[in-house]
């Protein structure tokens, strides 16, 4: 007797708090494939420059992200070059915003597209993808900072660049003057069990790979959510930043 293969399904789930800072420059989002089932968007942005600066960046982003994925048509047009186009064009409104607001914008961004079990993901500055097979981290995105340079020489571990006092300078994100440099990868085979996991840093500084593998692998996304973000806000102890993720889950359906 033959069986059916066990088909899958998208568990998602996204959450954001201010932390303790006076306003709230992140912004995150999963958005689903309004005519292709199985099919999403997630991202994250962390704004800087300013009290209102970083969050016009954070969201010509996400604004940016919701009409490109509007037009896009999965199987047919390629997800990696709308990936790009994103970085592109967001980059460039943050920029056209600068100029007419007197402000300097910038925001990190962190972005997967899931399509079936194949994702693309590109990022820019030091929000984070995390990829986890079960609760064991298969791979993540590595930040594009100064401490990260320092820790790819050696000159760190990464203990040390969580406290050192350079560790929010970032060597590349969306807004500065010169073009950034995003980094893309692909995952050909997303498996049942497997999570992605972006996050601003915010969230990130304050776990092990391991802990938030363990997380994600226990609970379903919106417990998961709740969970990291409230232990986040314990471990930072008052001198919090924004934090925001966003999660899903390849779940079995038989």
């Amino acid at each position: 007797m033959t069986r059916n293969p066990i088909g899958f399904r998208l568990s998602a789930a996204t959450g954001i708090h201010r932390g303790d800072r006076a306003y709230q420059q992140d912004q995150v989002q999963i958005i689903g494939h309004a005519r292709v089932p199985g099919c999403l968007l997630g991202l994250v942005a962390d704004g800087m420059g300013g009290k209102s600066g970083g969050r016009k960046a954070a969201d010509q982003v996400l604004l940016t992200a919701q009409q490109l994925f509007e037009r896009y048509v999965p199987g047919e047009e390629d997800a990696a070059e709308l990936l790009r186009q994103l970085v592109s064009e967001a980059h460039l409104m943050i920029r056209l915003t600068a100029i007419s607001a007197e402000e300097e914008p910038h925001s990190t961004l962190a972005a997967y597209l899931v399509q079936g079990r194949r994702c693309h993901w590109i990022h820019s500055g030091d929000s984070r993808i995390y990829h986890f097979r079960g609760p064991r981290m298969l791979t993540r995105t590595l930040d594009q900072s100064y401490v990260q340079r320092l820790v790819d020489e050696g000159e760190l571990t990464e203990q040390e660049a969580l406290v050192h006092p350079q560790s929010n300078l970032l060597t590349g994100c969306l807004g500065t003057v010169q073009e950034p440099t995003p980094v893309e990868s692909t995952i050909e085979g997303l498996e049942i069990g497997d999570s992605l996991l972006a996050c601003s840093d915010g969230l990130w500084h304050y776990f092990t790979p391991a802990e938030l593998g363990t997380v994600l692998h226990s609970l379903a996304p919106r417990e998961a959510a709740e969970l990291l973000i409230n232990k986040a806000r314990q471990r930072a102890k008052g001198g919090g930043d924004n934090l925001s993720l966003a999660i899903v889950r390849i779940d079995p359906i038989e």
